[in-house]
């Protein structure tokens, strides 16, 4: 099976080793260099309905990257479109994982990346691609990013873990999640003033049995501070 590496400690690579006969498929452009024995082609994943779905609920492109060990064995190097860390994840029967907006790198080919309906809150107000969010199942290794460091959280029953709506990567599809703001006391309405005076938004509060990857950096907090900058 494809071996995947993550070398480097600032922006690191995805390194992919591959045998004669293997595959993998990527996020469009993450192919940074492969050796003269591998090919890589456009493949539209699952049809042009899961095209489409990848597109609007996930910010994925329509074409994914698929690259083949053809003529002999042969590495890669690959590289998320963010500067972030890399997480490796293992898919199973049992283990599928939810992908935030822009999460996927790259994936063995016996993973499959399909959409399914969000629930009504993270719908209507999270990050994680409005009704319809995108879930790998299948069996094997999945490479996310996140921009800025990432790291990986374990969520037990009984120890609820509530994350920033903009630093969730991915998380175990057994968890259970809600969208909502940080609790501050005072109710609801305390909750609101307070979410609109820190500077806080909405909060994703996972329970379950599980995992969740984080990342350090708001993109969309970086993306406005750099517009307002460009714009001074």
């Amino acid at each position: 099976m494809p071996h995947f590496t993550v070398t480097g400690d600032v922006d690191p690579f995805l390194h992919v080793s591959l045998e004669k006969g293997e595959k993998i498929f990527c996020e469009s452009d993450a192919m940074v260099m492969m050796e003269d024995t591998l090919r890589i082609k456009g493949q539209m994943r699952g049809g042009l309905g899961q095209a489409l779905l990848r597109r609007f609920a996930n910010d994925e492109s329509i074409f994914q990257q698929e690259i083949e060990a053809v003529d002999g064995d042969g590495d890669c190097l690959l590289s998320p479109a963010l500067p972030g860390g890399i997480e490796l994840l293992d898919v199973s029967a049992g283990a599928a994982y939810t992908l935030a907006d822009g999460a996927f790198v790259a994936a063995e080919s016996t993973v499959d990346i399909r959409s399914r309906l969000n629930n009504l809150g993270g719908a209507l107000f999270g990050g994680t691609g409005g009704f319809v969010v995108m879930e790998a199942r299948g069996q094997g290794k999945i490479a996310v990013s996140g921009f800025g460091s990432i790291f990986k959280l374990d969520v037990e029953p009984g120890k609820d873990v509530v994350i920033d709506n903009n630093h969730a990567v991915a998380w175990s599809s057994t968890l259970q999640y809600e969208v909502g703001v940080a609790r501050s006391g005072g109710g609801l309405f305390g909750s609101l003033v307070n979410s609109m005076t820190s500077g806080e938004g909405l909060v994703l509060k996972f329970r379950g049995q599980g995992s969740v990857v984080v990342c350090s950096r708001n993109r969309e907090l970086f993306v406005g501070q750099a517009r307002r900058t460009g714009s001074a």
